[in-house]
């Protein structure tokens, strides 16, 4: 299973301090999910001196698990989660990460989810101390190494906001150790207002790192877009306004006053206030990072509008300029990337490592600069993994000596095109579009007939200036840079500048969609300035015959744009040649098997490569496999006293016992935090039982057991390779079996996922549901004997689960054992035969629904006229005279009359009728939910308490042979 996969995609924040107190272990461990003990922190109080304190999650490493120093102490790793999310979003890792031996802390930013104050950006006296007050609780643990007193082991990883928080962290607090940053911001200034002109002439040196931009002190053009979308968030985290809010008429949210003022007024003028600026530089890294002394593993996404690849340029330049350690690494994904695109086999392995070597003492992963060439539409294959040498960084020993870095590689290109006038249109409509912020690649079409060209150079407002085509392929890896002269017909410009790969036959496409923000100011009207620009920073190839086009505009809807309508002109600075230089890195591919996902991780291909996985826990844990039992080779699935229980005393699953035979479809039911999923990884042998056995076809199941190849499963969601195609998926998870092919049945499995046409495409462009239907066929390969499926219908629409109830149907008719968890009652109703329901980690009941349902002793009457009507109708069977078996008349909240007891049904319809009550139906078939609520209902916690004793059987509603048990 992954242990840093969403880790680093779905990170993205921080939290608060002061003193600090563990809660009630009562007060919410049960809303908590299996592993975590909940802890309530209280951090600094608000400027009005409003207390706040911090919901926060600790989760140890399992018993014996490896790792542990001579005092049984484990390094610890601090996980932030994202802007507007909460730590609930980090349950998932945290918990893989602990069973990898770290002791795992989460928490809820202030300001957002459950935990308490304002969002202030990451201040250094709010969201940065609260850090240190977090240091402080670790600290204080006994289950956590100490390399002083007060002084914890411990790493922090975070992406976009919560990577900010990370170094800023370790910038104020030296007790941090190593930091895994992913995603974020060196100066938030320059990234919500870039600017794209730089310092240096054509006569100076050019830059040593590949993506270093070093802009000119004018401000730059504000992204209205992303800030929009930034504060929005925020606002989508409140939970309701306060006074202070409501004075800045009820728009601010849980933001901080001064946050809320700053944006307000960037986004109403569309230009960033020098005390704006000021406050988005304080909640910078670019502030502290002389004082970083924690080794840094910066994990960047090249396809990001918001933090673009020159802003971990400029940390990594800043790191290693103070002597810290520093490894770089752009990945494929980013705050534009699609949705569900999975960043794991870029995250996971690195990640580990990483904290492992500077936690733990592990071996030393080395800084490999490790970065992914796109398709880009206009060439086939998939993206190529490169790896080079240390990332080039332009660093000093601080006397002046170059540190040990690499040379960038630069190819200089001349480009035809003259002096343009533009026009730069009143307001800035319309405006050329060259990506939608927030919403993934969606202008990613290409071609004269697509939608990226057209408006992204619409005419009269843009300038266009061409190359030559390449006589031999060139990889650009870092940001290329252009010499322009710009004539305005006012004192300022505001320009963008972008970069397109033109094929042979005129499709052009832009990299990433990524455009470089110009302002100028000062500008004497009517005379030109020769200016540099850096343009977007990435990695592409552009191929032998293909062509560069600088595209220049007077818009981009991205940002916020002058109101007034000039003109520009625009060229070639001298109308020199040369104008473009494009940078390059020396470096390797990377192929397949090229360790950046090690075999004893393929979790990440698919979720439950079950073997590989499990083979390698054996191997590390050298347990003995229990002996077969006899007697039960002809049942499918045992399950006996199974047991799991965590170091707070709190037990996920206690004491659980069923079985499921032949034939059938069994629905393993509950309500959220039940214990399902904790059992159903039990059973394939994913986390380890305290007590109890797992017996398939008689032969027990722990991690390694032979037996699991006769066992599919589809447990917390399917695993993809993103840029796979859905069949080359199978055809990859099948392959890591080491089963013959002609045992898979992947044609079988096709039709299951129904793809259509859609399984050549790449998983990365699948909706939820694509992508779950794809994990079950992916369960399916091989035709296991017993198919164990985590709520399978997360995602499908009802149409597709009306589908995969006749899949599941046939599969176990056909003589195969069918499992599905779900907490959907309406659902397994219709698709199971058996149902086991749990509750608080016990089982409540078992039986066959059928039987469940029927309910011979029960009743139900449907009455013309409304609830009262149905009341007369329960007073007058309840006055019945010689109903001794009549047990209960109570009336429904949908209006009918429950009658519980022996009493005939012709008798009771005669009553009423008798009575002048007006019967429209007589059912004596109940739901599930009624059956469900009964159990585990908040109105009967007396039931749930008595059939949940350790030593009373679990309530059973069928005896026949073969029934769930």
């Amino acid at each position: 299973m992954t242990v840093l996969p969403a880790l680093l995609a779905a990170l993205l924040l921080v939290t608060p301090a002061q003193a600090i107190q563990a809660a009630p272990a009562s007060a919410a461990e049960q809303e908590r999910p299996e592993g975590g003990t909940p802890l309530t922190v209280a951090v600094t109080p608000e400027p009005d001196g409003g207390q706040v304190s911090l919901e926060a999650t600790l989760f140890l490493p399992p018993e014996g698990t490896a790792g542990a120093d001579d005092d049984g102490r484990y390094a610890a790793v601090m996980l932030a989660h994202g802007f507007g999310g909460s730590q609930d979003d980090l349950f998932a890792q945290a918990r893989e990460l602990a069973a990898e031996g770290f002791v795992v802390l989460t928490w809820t930013a202030r300001g957002f989810g459950g935990s308490g104050g304002r969002i202030h950006l990451n201040a250094p006296d709010y969201e940065v101390d609260d850090v240190s007050r977090l240091l402080d609780l670790l600290a204080a643990r006994p289950e956590v190494r100490l390399d002083a007193a007060g002084d914890p082991r411990v790493g922090i990883a975070g992406g976009s906001y919560g990577g900010a928080i990370a170094l800023l962290a370790a910038g104020s607090d030296d007790r941090v150790d190593a930091l895994v940053p992913a995603i974020t911001w060196h100066d938030l200034a320059q990234s919500l207002v870039p600017q794209s002109v730089v310092g240096s002439t054509a006569g100076d040196a050019a830059p040593q790192s590949p993506a270093a931009v070093d802009p000119v002190a004018t401000a730059g053009v504000f992204k209205k877009r992303w800030a929009s979308l930034f504060f929005a968030s925020g606002l989508g985290s409140s939970q309701g306004g306060d006074a202070e809010a409501a004075a800045e008429g009820g728009s601010c949210g849980r933001f901080d006053p001064t946050v809320c003022r700053a944006f307000l007024r960037a986004a109403t003028t569309g230009v960033a206030d020098e005390a704006t600026l000021e406050l988005l530089r304080a909640s910078s890294p670019a502030a502290v990072l002389d004082r970083v002394e924690a080794p840094t593993l910066l994990v960047q996404g090249a396809q990001d509008s918001l933090f673009g690849l020159d802003q971990a340029d400029a940390t990594a330049r800043a790191l290693a300029a103070a002597g810290t350690p520093v490894a770089v690494r752009w990945i494929d994904g980013g705050h534009d990337a699609a949705a569900d695109t999975s960043f794991a086999e870029d995250l996971l392995d690195p990640s580990l490592a990483w904290f492992d070597h500077y936690l733990r003492g592990g071996p030393d992963p080395g800084a490999a600069f490790d970065f992914t060439l796109p398709v880009t539409g206009l060439d086939d294959g998939p993206p190529e993994r490169r790896r080079a040498g240390e990332y080039p960084l332009a660093a000093t020993d601080g006397a002046g000596a170059d540190i040990d870095s690499a040379v960038v590689e630069r190819e200089a290109l001349d480009l035809a095109g003259g002096t343009q006038t533009l026009v730069a249109p009143p307001g800035g409509e319309p405006a050329a579009l060259t990506s939608l912020p927030g919403t993934g690649p969606l202008l990613q079409a290409t071609g004269r007939a697509g939608a990226g060209y057209p408006l992204a150079a619409l005419p009269g407002e843009s300038a266009v200036f061409e190359s030559q085509a390449l006589a031999e392929p060139f990889t650009v890896v870092g940001s290329p840079r252009v010499r322009l002269a710009v004539t305005s017909s006012v004192a300022d410009a505001v320009l963008f500048a972008s970069l397109w790969v033109v094929s042979a036959d005129g499709t052009a496409t832009l990299p990433r969609q990524l455009v470089a923000p110009m302002r100028l100011e000062g500008l004497t009207p009517g005379e030109p300035r020769e200016v540099e620009v850096a343009l977007p920073a990435s990695a592409y190839r552009v191929q032998e015959g293909q062509r560069l086009r600088l595209v220049v505009s007077t818009t981009d809807a991205a940002y916020a744009l002058p109101a007034d309508p000039r003109l520009y002109r625009v060229g070639l600075a001298d109308g020199a040649p040369d104008a473009l230089v494009l940078p390059s890195v020396p470096s390797e591919r990377v192929e397949a098997a090229g360790r950046l996902v090690p075999p004893a991780l393929l979790g990440v291909v698919a979720a439950l490569l079950l073997l590989a996985l499990v083979s390698a826990l054996v191997a590390r844990r050298r347990r003995r496999a229990p002996v077969p039992a006899p007697g039960l080779e002809d049942v499918p699935l045992v399950v006996e006293g199974l047991v799991k229980a965590y170091r707070n005393g709190f037990r996920a699953v206690d004491g659980v016992s069923w079985r499921a035979e032949r034939g059938q479809v069994v629905g393993l039911l509950g309500p959220n935090g039940a214990g399902k999923t904790t059992t159903m990884r039990m059973l394939v042998g994913l986390i380890r039982a305290d007590a109890g056995t797992v017996h398939v076809h008689g032969e027990p199941v722990v991690a390694g057991s032979p037996v699991l190849r006769r066992v599919g499963a589809l447990i917390e969601g399917p695993g993809f390779l993103p840029h796979l195609s859905g069949r080359e998926n199978l055809h990859a998870y099948w392959a890591a079996t080491g089963r013959p092919e002609h045992e898979a049945g992947f044609e079988e499995a096709l039709e299951v996922a129904d793809l259509g046409v859609a399984v050549e495409k790449p998983v990365r462009s699948y909706s939820q549901g694509m992508r779950q239907r794809l994990g079950i066929a992916q369960a399916m390969l091989g035709r296991p004997e017993v198919l164990l499926l985590d709520e399978p219908t997360n995602g499908l629409d009802p149409p597709q689960i009306r589908a995969m109830r006749g899949v599941l149907a046939r599969y176990a008719a056909a003589g195969r054992t069918v499992v599905v968890s779900s907490h959907l009652l309406a659902e397994v109703e219709q698709t199971c035969s058996h149902v086991v329901v749990m509750h608080r980690g016990r089982v409540v009941l078992t039986g066959e629904v059928a039987e469940l349902l029927e309910g011979s002793q029960t009743t139900l009457i449907g009455v013309e006229g409304g609830r009262e009507e149905a009341l007369r109708a329960a007073l007058l069977l309840g006055a019945l005279e010689g109903s001794d078996r009549l047990e209960e008349v109570d009336v429904d909240p949908d209006g009918r009359v429950r009658v519980r007891g022996r009493v005939p049904r012709p008798r009771l319809v005669t009553a009423l009728v008798g009575g002048r009550v007006a019967v429209s139906s007589v059912d004596g078939r109940r739901h599930l939910e009624e059956v469900f609520m009964g159990l585990v209902g908040e109105d009967r916690p007396a039931q749930v308490a008595d059939v949940g004793q350790p030593d009373s059987q679990p309530t059973s509603r069928s005896e026949k042979p073969g029934g769930a048990r």
